[in-house]
This record gives structure tokens, C-alpha cells and sequence, in this order.
């Protein structure tokens, strides 16, 4: 079945009808560890009251274009358990697109999200689930300030953490840790797409989800399979930081920004263009020789800087037009489900 997600999810009519915990898992080659986890995901769900009828959590992993044998096993583990759901992406389109795909299938009061190799321990859920519901943060985020990853993955993120705190004015110590929890309405009112999952607490904090805390978790060595890990990954983290500045700042005023740095840059090539129109007029006045305005290097500055100024002023023109008359959307091709409802508030079935 092809189907397509949407961006605006239909939400529950009532908070009865949401269940107590989602647990989203973003997953791609981890059929070793997929068995592992949702058994002990599960074992500290029924510890702690969550596993009684009718069922008060879900599971929901999100296949992001596996090559391994994750569907199958996500199937039989969705046959032996109702409580564990997934979907299927036909390609991989990275973890933002599927923790935005979780999120909106996600019918929990909160939402928890860990990564698939089992480096995240499950046994922080009540934890992170009683501060969500009574310290009311609207996200949590974790911290694991001791590490099991080599030393080219630690010091670029600590490099990035130290730059996203100095952005943002938040706090956390690990912005981009696999384990968060959120209420229900943050993971339903932030759009996460490309690699922007390392800027959530940021991209929450700046749609006016001002509660951000942190809890130190525990960090595990991974078990199976290799880490996903690249310095592409590193240096794309902060290129969509700078992107998520600019558009939290200056998306629905894009004239503030590029109109006035038009502004700017048009007023001073005027001035340039002022002032050699004087210096000529001056030395015409006093019986001086008078250069050609051409044979100043000033003078194409001057013009330089006008155009770009006028291009820059009708460029936030133009994205003054556009942001009122667009909306954004979010589509990943959904080959298949398995657990999951055919009226799903967060899948558009086509």
C-alpha cells in the first residue's frame, strides 16, 4: 500500500483518546537489535503499570529504507505485539524524516524517542515520562556525559553543542541525543525535515516551547551493526543551525532582512556615487583637471553596490509574497504499515 504523510495532522478529539507513551524509533539496518530493545522497552513498560488493557503505550518504528531484514522482523514483532506499529519508507530519507513521520502517527500523551542500537537505555522512560507530566517540561532532552563513541564522533559534537547553546541561550549540555521526550503538542506543532532532528530543542524553544530541561542518561556501547556517523553529518548540523536561525528569525519577515541590508548597500553607493559627482564638479570648478568618473575604481563599487542593494530590496519583496501565499508541506512515499490504524490522525491513506 503507497500512501503519502501529510504536515497537518489530524489530532485527537479528546485527551482520553490518547494513550499514555509514545515510543518513536527511527531505524535503518538494525535488525539485530530491533528484538532486543522492544523486549525491553516492553518489560520496563509492564514494571511500571503502562502494559494493562486496554493498552496505555505504543511503539512505533519507522523503517528509514532499510537494506537489511528490519521489515520482516518489524512485522513479526507487530504479529506477536499490538502495541508495537510500524512504517516503512520506500527509500531512506534520514532521521528527521522519520521522527517527523513518528510524530505525527504518534497518539501518546508523551512522546519518546530513542535511537534503534540499543546505545539509548529504555529504563530512562519513567523518569523522563514523570517529568514531562509532573515538572511539566514541554521537552526533555538527554545527556550522556559519559560517552562509548570514538573520538572523531565526540569532539565535533562537542564543537556543535557548544555553538548550538551559544545560539540558542539553552542550556543542554547534548543537543543532538537519540533520547528526548516531549509533549504531546511540541511534537505536533514543530516541522522537522532534512537534518534538522539535532536542532529540535532549539526549533521548540523558538516556537515558544520555553519549558527545555535535561536529565543525564546513561550511554551504552553499541551491540550490533556499525555507527550511521560521518563528517557530512557533522558539517551538515551546522549549516541547517544557521538555516533554522535565520528562518526562526526572519521567515515571516523576510523584507526585514533583505530589505534592509538593500537598504544599506543602496544608500552607500549612492554616497560613493555622491561623492565622486562632487570631487568632479569641485575640480570643474577650480580650473583643476576632472578624471572620468569610469576611471575610478570607486565608481564601480558605487554602481556595485546599488544593484546589489536593489537586488537585495526585491528579494525580500519577493519572499514577502511567497511566505504569505505558501505552505509548507512534508511528503515521504510510504511503502507499507503494519499495526497501525487505517484512520491514523498523523497518515494520509491513499
Amino acid at each position: 500500500m503507497l500512501s503519502m504523510l501529510t504536515t497537518a495532522p489530524t489530532l485527537s478529539n479528546t485527551a482520553t483518546q490518547r494513550l499514555a507513551i509514545s515510543v518513536v524509533i527511527p531505524a535503518k539496518d538494525e535488525a539485530e537489535s530491533l528484538p532486543e530493545l522492544c523486549e525491553w522497552i516492553t518489560r520496563v513498560m509492564l514494571e511500571n503499570g503502562w502494559g494493562d488493557l486496554p493498552p496505555a503505550y505504543e511503539i512505533i518504528i519507522v523503517d528509514d529504507g532499510s537494506h537489511d531484514a528490519s521489515w520482516e522482523v518489524i512485522q513479526q514483532l507487530s504479529y506477536n505485539d499490538a502495541r508495537i506499529k510500524g512504517i516503512r519508507f520506500n527509500r531512506n530519507y534520514g532521521k528527521s524524516a522519520a521522527l517527523h513521520t513518528g510524530f505525527q502517527a504518534a497518539q501518546g500523551e508523551v512522546v519518546i524517542t530513542m535511537d534503534a542500537d540499543l546505545q539509548d537505555s529504555p529504563d530512562e522512560i519513567p523518569e523522563l515520562y514523570r517529568m514531562i507530566t509532573r515538572e511539566k517540561y514541554d521537552l526533555v532532552s538527554g545527556w550522556k556525559r559519559k560517552r562509548y563513541d570514538p573520538i572523531t564522533k565526540t569532539l565535533p559534537t562537542k564543537l556543535f553543542n557548544a555553538v548550538a547553546r551559544s545560539i540558542s541561550g539553552l542550556t543542554l549540555h547534548d543537543f543532538n541525543c537519540g533520547l528526548k521526550a516531549y509533549n504531546y503538542r511540541v511534537v505536533k506543532s514543530i516541522d522537522v525535515y532534512g537534518e534538522l532532528h539535532r536542532n529540535i530543542p532549539m526549533i521548540a524553544k523558538w516556537n515558544g516551547f520555553s519549558k527545555i530541561g535535561e536529565k543525564e542518561v546513561q550511554h551504552r556501547p553499541r551491540k550490533y551493526g556499525t555507527t550511521k556517523f560521518g563528517i557530512e553529518r557533522f558539517l551538515f548540523g551546522f549549516l541547517d543551525m544557521i538555516t533554522i536561525t535565520f528562518v526562526s528569525k526572519f521567515s515571516k519577515r523576510p523584507m526585514h532582512f533583505f530589505g534592509s541590508l538593500g537598504v544599506l548597500s543602496f544608500l552607500i553607493g549612492t554616497a560613493f556615487a555622491i561623492g565622486i559627482l562632487f570631487r568632479k564638479v569641485y575640480e570643474l570648478s577650480h580650473g583643476l583637471r576632472a578624471r572620468n568618473a569610469t576611471d575610478q575604481p570607486l565608481f564601480f563599487l558605487a554602481l556595485v553596490a546599488i544593484i546589489v542593494g536593489v537586488q537585495l530590496f526585491t528579494a525580500g519583496f519577493i519572499g514577502e509574497m511567497m511566505t504569505t501565499n505558501s505552505r509548507k508541506t512534508h511528503e515521504y512515499l510510504i511503502l507499507d504499515t503494519v499495526g497501525m490504524p487505517e484512520k491514523n490522525p498523523g497518515i494520509n491513506h491513499t
